[in-house]
């Protein structure tokens, strides 16, 4: 697990550079549409507070914002996506805060609202991270999910193999100098929709009322669960 959780850091910490370009460029744009529609899925609005986990650079917490959401804070491993974040948005200094999402130090019962965007398959303990959850969001709080799946689709399952095999790791490794970064995130997605139910977990952790929404061909699904 440790071995993960360090290498997942570094790798992450060597492509924060090109994180943005690279997540526009490599989903055609729809990555703006994924998190405009998990937020208003989940209702995010004027009375938020929002714990964005593994936040990277922030384009989560920056929608959120839009939203109304007056009280932001933003977690991640990788201390340079943190870096970008404070860059790119200085109404968020000192909201930021470098830590795992198995360990939030945050007092209980103390947000509303929890969001992951393409974060929860680099968790090196996702039931322990969804514990956390619980534990700091106030009664009816929620916490929404963001991540890829393989579409059910043969034609687009396929194509979906394609893409994410052959061009996304040659696209993304020339212009981020870190071919095995990504090749690391279409080989992380196979496994984790795999092997992982995110429901499932989130119920083993104490959450009810849980729905899944599938996004764009299937290729992205939204699951948001209330404590």
């Amino acid at each position: 697990m440790n071995d993960k959780k360090t290498k997942v850091k570094k790798m992450f910490d060597s492509i924060a550079f090109r994180y943005d370009l690279l997540n526009h460029l490599l989903s055609f744009g729809f990555d703006f549409y994924w998190r405009r529609k998990a937020l208003k899925l989940t209702g995010i609005n004027k009375d938020t507070v929002l714990l964005d986990v593994a936040c990277g650079t922030g384009d989560v917490a920056i929608a959120a914002r839009k939203f109304g959401a007056p009280v932001i804070y933003g977690a991640d491993f990788s201390y340079n996506m943190l870096e970008l974040f404070e860059k790119k948005s200085p109404w968020i200094k000192g909201k930021c805060v470098q830590m795992a999402a198995e360990f939030l130090p945050v007092k209980d019962n103390s947000v509303s609202n929890i969001t992951v965007a393409f974060g929860v398959r680099n968790f090196y303990d996702i039931q322990k991270g969804f514990d956390s959850f619980y534990r700091v969001l106030t009664k009816n709080g929620k916490a929404t999910i963001i991540e890829f799946r393989l579409p059910s689709n043969f034609f687009f399952k396929m194509l979906y193999r394609f893409y994410f095999k052959k061009i996304l790791p040659f696209v993304g490794g020339i212009i981020s100098k870190n071919k095995e970064a990504y090749k690391y995130l279409p080989d992380s997605v196979e496994e984790f929709d795999e092997k992982t139910d995110i429901p499932s977990l989130l119920q083993n952790s104490g959450f009810t009322n849980i729905s899944r929404f599938s996004l764009t061909f299937g290729i992205v699904q939204v699951v948001i669960a209330q404590k």
